[in-house]
């Protein structure tokens, strides 16, 4: 099986292609760098030639709501007609739980335009909706910081480690494609507020949460117990927030 992986020098890219690589199938990093980019369109037919999968885990380089909606709208775009016209047989994206539900926020409407232009297309398609990664929660502390404080919801998350996200789309690449979306999260439901204290006392980090329950989820809007957390039955990755602060410290 021949995978192009958009995005596969990243966080997520990167680990998925190992799995791949392990499990013996032929990977292709697409990347500007490489002279593939599915903003522009450059090089993507001679990408996709042989390809069986496309697996798509691009992220903007901005965050401001125009640029986050034009990044993914011709990302999207260019990547389903080089796919139609290779006669890929599965194509797969990464996406976020919650993302119907918070589109007050910009990120959120990019993404579920994305959604919606692959249902759109006649691909045979799995789209994974993944919850917040472990990896972001000091983001999130800093997005959220003032002086020695950390202002945060206690709405409840059930974040993920990349390593399991990455995972499931490497199972997901060698199933057939489910013409839905399907979702990833961790093993634990926990407040967003003793996510990053948590994060934040692992790394002796000083500062403070003080938690708000009106303080906006990465200066964006306001979450409750329901806004990042999966449907039923959604798979479940083995990693547990606390082996993963612990795994993090020795690997600093």
């Amino acid at each position: 099986m021949k995978t192009v992986i958009f995005g596969g020098s990243g966080l997520i890219g990167s680990k998925l292609i190992k799995i791949l690589n392990g499990q013996g199938h032929e990977t292709v990093s697409a990347s500007p760098s490489q002279g593939i980019n599915a903003v522009t369109g450059e090089g993507l037919d001679n990408a996709l030639i042989g390809a069986d999968v496309v697996i798509d885990v691009m992220n903007s380089p901005s965050f401001e709501d125009i640029a986050v909606l034009s990044f993914f709208e011709s990302s999207t775009n260019n990547l389903i007609a080089a796919a139609t016209k290779a006669n890929i047989k599965h194509y797969i994206a990464l996406s976020v739980v919650g993302t119907e539900r918070l589109q007050a926020g910009g990120y959120f409407k990019a993404k579920l335009l994305q959604e919606n232009l692959i249902k759109a297309s006649k691909l045979p398609y799995t789209i994974l909706r993944a919850t917040q990664f472990y990896e972001f929660m000091m983001g999130i502390a800093q997005a959220s910081t003032d002086g020695e404080t950390v202002r945060l919801s206690s709405a409840t998350l059930q974040p993920v480690a990349a390593a399991d996200v990455s995972k499931a789309l490497a199972d997901i690449a060698i199933e057939n494609p489910k013409n839905d979306i399907v979702e990833v999260a961790g093993p634990e439901k926990i407040g967003l507020d003793k996510l990053i204290q948590k994060v934040l006392d692992t790394h002796s980090d000083k500062r403070k949460v003080i938690t708000d329950d009106n303080a906006p989820y990465f200066g964006m809007l306001v979450i409750d117990d329901a806004s990042l957390t999966p449907g039923l039955n959604p798979r479940i990755g083995q990693i547990r927030y606390a082996d993963w602060l612990q795994q993090s410290v020795s690997l600093a």
